[in-house]
């Protein structure tokens, strides 16, 4: 549920005529909310059959036209190119005359900020930055998935109202992002999302490698488990060998990587090297343990894991390797995570 308070009606943007530069899996999506708020796309860009597909499923009977043409049609255009077209495309529309005084100009770049945008802003565009931090499909179901989504806001102050208030209208969570944390903030977010599809993909070839059917419900329950033990605890909810320091479980892993799926060793012990450091820090990566579980990653990374069986302070190993059998958390199978 929208929680935002609802800015003043005087700050609300008039109902505008919308474009849409770039009909990719977002901009169509954006678009199509925008007209349940009452504004009016009139043009849409798309060079490709796939774009043109997504633009006559979300914005039937909206006309396809040039990216020029779509700014002399419309009042408000959505930018939504790839990142690293964005400066070339504001750039060659200033250049050209496209943009007129008053055009409001939103991009959909979590890389940039408002000031990718000069060039219009030059011309007399009105310049916003608004970022929705979703995963896109293409498909309507975008559409819902807006309702509670947090965009990246970046515009200059006298703009703010209007921002925040495009993006309300929308469905969305405003939240401000400075222009010079824009690379900061989209890099945080990839590592989030983005590397989380690869890991999860990577995981379910794995499973069916072991012989597991269905490996999107096995890993369904545990991965929304997980995720939302880190959304409420962040590194409390760390488990698993690394932070429970089993090296020999961790050199077994990496050995069995090798033999099935070695495109994924170098991530698994990037992973694990990063686990361990926070679990350290937070103190449930015991720094007895610590010591063999590092030199298992390092040999990891020289090619030279093997199985080991690690010892504790007393040097009598725990039941699988771990010599303390209760974990960082308590009883084996208590703290949630997977063994």
């Amino acid at each position: 549920m929208n929680t935002t308070p609802q800015p003043d009606p005087k700050d609300r943007p008039a109902r505008l005529t919308v474009g849409v530069v770039g009909a990719g899996r977002v901009g169509p999506a954006l678009a199509a909310s925008l007209q349940l708020a009452g504004h009016r796309p009139v043009a849409v860009s798309g060079v490709s059959d796939a774009s043109r597909r997504r633009a006559a499923a979300l914005l039937p009977d909206v006309p396809l036209m040039t990216p020029a043409e779509v700014l002399g049609h419309a009042e408000l255009v959505l930018l939504t190119v790839p990142d690293d077209a964005l400066p070339g495309l504001v750039a060659g529309l200033a250049e050209t005359g496209a943009v007129r005084p008053g055009h409001l100009l939103v991009h959909t770049s979590g890389r940039y900020g408002a000031r990718v945008l000069d060039p219009a802003l030059r011309a007399g565009a009105l310049p916003l930055a608004l970022h929705p931090a979703m995963t896109f499909t293409g498909t309507p179901v975008d559409v819902q998935r807006l309702a509670g989504c947090s965009f990246g806001v970046t515009a200059p102050e006298e703009l703010r109202l209007a921002a925040e208030a495009l993006v309300i209208e929308m469905g969305g969570e405003p939240e401000w992002i400075a222009e010079d944390r824009r690379p900061l903030y989209h890099a945080a977010l990839a590592l989030g999302s983005n590397h989380l599809i690869t890991l999860v993909a990577q995981s379910m070839e794995l499973l069916r490698t072991a012989g597991v059917g269905a490996p999107d419900r096995m890993l369904g329950p545990l991965l929304g488990a997980s995720l939302d033990n880190a959304l409420r605890s962040g590194d409390a909810a760390l488990t698993g060998p690394v932070a429970r320091g089993d090296a020999g479980t961790v050199a077994a892993h990496i050995t069995e990587l090798r033999a099935h799926a070695p495109q994924a060793v170098a991530g698994y012990l990037a992973m694990a090297r990063a686990t361990a450091d926070r679990a350290l820090d937070h103190g449930l990566l015991k720094p007895e343990l610590a010591e063999d579980l590092l030199g298992v990653l390092a040999d990891g990374a020289a090619g030279t894991a093997g199985p080991t069986r690690p010892t504790g302070t007393d040097g009598e190993p725990g039941p699988g390797g771990n010599p303390d059998p209760e974990g960082p958390d308590g009883p084996e199978g208590t703290d949630g995570g997977a063994r």
